[in-house]
């Protein structure tokens, strides 16, 4: 296999010896009197870098030859004070000048991120940000994640938000529905979730902010430039620096509210691989190639990045370090992790730990095809017992309580289909190894694959397929609504007491659907905006979500964080019927005040009675609703539970 990247043939193993430079990768820095100009392109035969009076068309008003360095680095220092000024790096190989590029680690960009700017980043600072702290997180136990997008979160005309689709969005307070009940970040503060995953919010390709005038929609999973916020989600894409002031005024604003920011990154494909920056920089390095020396494909977007080779280690590690010095970013979503190599994500999370191990990260454990790596060297879910740290979602929780992503009609737990008791089992403790499970029933995974428990993220719906509320719909064509509510408290009950960490997506709290779109990456609003309107109308659904948060919150059995623990806590009760699961969370575990805590979850269509430790309970938790001051009193040791619906109870 070879590489045109030069006028000589370059070898992939020629390409994996290319020098790497030490430190920060720094294309261009700042001072009044001189700015240094820098790319790494160790293949080139020459380079240069391009200076324009505006974002896109407009005036060259500069072009200047770069100078090669040891390290593979090209490099110019201009002087003068040359603020505001655009600029692209334009390099040739194969006796050929490849198109313009604003370099592969651009941090400010104009209008469609075609060119990047000379910028002052300390003037991109709003006011108090030099004092702006990450909300404490004493354990990944404690981590509560909702997952939202921009343009969902605010465009209802109910949301009471003035700046709809945008990041200043998310600093708004006081916004409420029509009925007085409070939305956005009021309403994220009164909900107890404590991590907000934004999906993509880099500049990516889809979006042309050229036309904001016309209704334009997309999740963001096509990268452009990694390193600065998407400039549809601004006030004025045209210029720079306002995407990255409103950027970390989002940041700053979550952080007062006492919610961190997981920022959904997507180093795994880019949009197009022969346009996109790595390509046009050095030819070939950064991506994957299958032995005919076509693109290899397991992001299933037509090209795969080749984190092992020793620069795109090196970008990702930088990338992730970047964005939480610079933006104060307090957690990452890998897409398909699983095309990653485990030791980039290991370097990673070394990395950050540098910096503080607080920030939680966690991804896909799977890829969309077979990578061009062997899997017992990738970032899958199979693997991550050798990646301590790093979380992934368990799948297994997710159908078997909803049914299989094969089949919208095939349901499972929740609707009452037996053989999927052991899938819930599973994700109760957390894909750990626990002695009562036996893993030949379970879905997916037929052993653990989780070191601890924090290492599995609980859910049963995100932004990816039907949502929890189309699929109840699809799997009870008969069900009126009162039963598809009863379902719903059912699953979201199983996700919010479980070992794992919970995952929310923006909506569930109140049934939001998508009127049964399963991908909808660019369907209009109508279809993805959040109806702030059902908050009123399924406000016994958000007020048992938001009950059972604040009882998990309270009580550390819920939460234990620790695999020893679980196992030596936490214990299955025998249960005659299927499609019942009952667990007792005993002996203070955790250091929890109540002493013993009963959870069913029977979805059976009828009530059911199950034998418990005799004793006397107070029950916070029964056919549908919350009280953590106690729904009353149950002594004995034969404990009716109510159909399609979780019972808790404590001594």
């Amino acid at each position: 296999m070879s590489f045109m990247a030069s006028s000589l043939t370059i070898s992939a193993q020629d390409l994996e010896k290319c020098p790497v430079p030490v430190g920060p990768i720094t294309e261009m820095a700042y001072t009044l009197t001189t700015t240094q100009f820098s790319v790494w392109a160790p293949t080139a035969q020459e380079a240069r870098v391009n200076l324009y009076d505006s974002a896109i068309g407009g005036n060259m008003v500069g072009q200047y030859a770069l100078t090669k360095k040891t390290d593979g680095t090209w490099q110019i220092a201009l002087t003068g004070n040359f603020l505001g000024r655009f600029y692209t790096f334009q390099i040739k190989t194969s006796g050929k000048w490849n198109e313009e590029t604003p370099g592969i680690f651009a941090k400010a960009v104009g209008t469609n991120g075609q060119r990047a700017q000379v910028i002052d980043m300390k003037s991109t600072n709003p006011a108090g940000w030099d004092n702006d702290t990450r909300p404490i997180l004493r354990n990944f136990s404690d981590v509560v994640i909702y997952e939202m997008h921009h343009r969902d979160f605010s465009m209802c005309g109910q949301s009471g938000m003035k700046n709809k689709g945008k990041f200043l969005a998310l600093t708004e307070t006081g916004t409420q529905n029509k009925t007085g009940l409070s939305t956005g970040l009021d309403h994220l503060k009164d909900l107890g979730v404590n991590h907000v995953h934004i999906l993509p919010s880099y500049d990516y390709g889809s979006v042309d902010e050229t036309r904001l005038n016309v209704p334009q929609y997309n999740w963001g999973y096509d990268p452009v430039n990694y390193n600065v916020p998407e400039g549809s989600y601004s006030t004025n894409p045209a210029d720079p620096s306002v995407r990255i002031r409103e950027f970390k005024q989002m940041v700053q604003s979550l952080h007062q509210a006492g919610i961190r920011v997981v920022l959904d990154v997507v180093y795994n494909h880019v949009f197009d691989a022969a346009s996109s920056q790595f390509q046009k920089t050095v030819p070939d390095y950064f991506f994957r190639h299958k032995p005919d020396g076509k693109l290899s494909d397991g992001s299933g977007c037509g090209n795969e990045t080749a984190s092992e080779m020793p620069m795109m280690r090196k970008y990702m590690v930088e990338s992730v370090l970047y964005w939480i010095k610079e933006y104060h970013i307090d957690g990452f979503r890998f897409d398909l992790m699983g095309v990653h190599d485990i030791e980039t994500m290991n370097a990673i999370r070394q990395a950050v730990d540098s910096v503080d191990p607080s920030i939680f990260i966690y991804g896909e454990g799977w890829a969309a095809s077979s990578p061009a790596l062997p899997e017992n060297k990738l970032a899958m879910k199979a693997n991550s017992m050798q990646m301590p740290g790093i979380a992934a979602f368990g799948d297994e929780m997710r159908d078997g309580l909803r049914g299989p992503w094969t089949s919208d009609e095939d349901g499972a737990f929740v609707i009452g289909k037996a053989g999927n008791e052991m899938s819930v089992k599973f994700g109760v403790v957390g894909a750990i190894q626990h002695p009562q499970i036996d893993y030949t029933q379970v879905n997916y995974s037929k052993e653990p694959w989780a070191l601890q428990p924090t290492q599995m993220i609980s859910y049963v719906s995100c932004h990816d397929d039907m949502c929890l509320a189309d699929r109840i719909k699809a799997t009870t064509l008969d069900g009126d609504e009162a039963l598809r509510i009863r379902l719903h408290k059912l699953a979201e009950s199983v996700v919010l007491t479980s070992q794992g960490v919970p995952f929310i997506w923006c909506g569930d709290e109140m049934m939001r659907d998508k009127k049964g779109v399963h991908n909808s990456y660019n369907s209009p609003d109508s279809i993805n905006t959040i109806p702030w309107g059902n908050k009123t109308k399924y406000k016994e659904v958000y007020d048992y979500m938001k009950s059972l948060l604040a009882l998990r919150k309270a009580h550390p059995a819920f939460h234990m964080g620790d695999a020893d623990m679980v196992r030596r806590h936490l214990e299955f009760l025998p249960v005659k019927q299927q499609n019942l699961v009952a667990y007792q969370l005993k002996e203070h575990a955790a250091g929890d005040p109540w002493e013993n805590i009963i959870v069913v979850y029977n979805s059976n269509p009828k009530n059911v009675k199950i034998d418990v430790p005799v004793g006397t309970y107070t029950v916070v938790c029964r056919d549908g609703e919350i009280n953590e001051n106690g729904l009353g009193q149950f002594k004995g040791a034969k404990l009716t539970v109510p159909a399609q619906s979780t019972l808790i109870m404590y001594k």
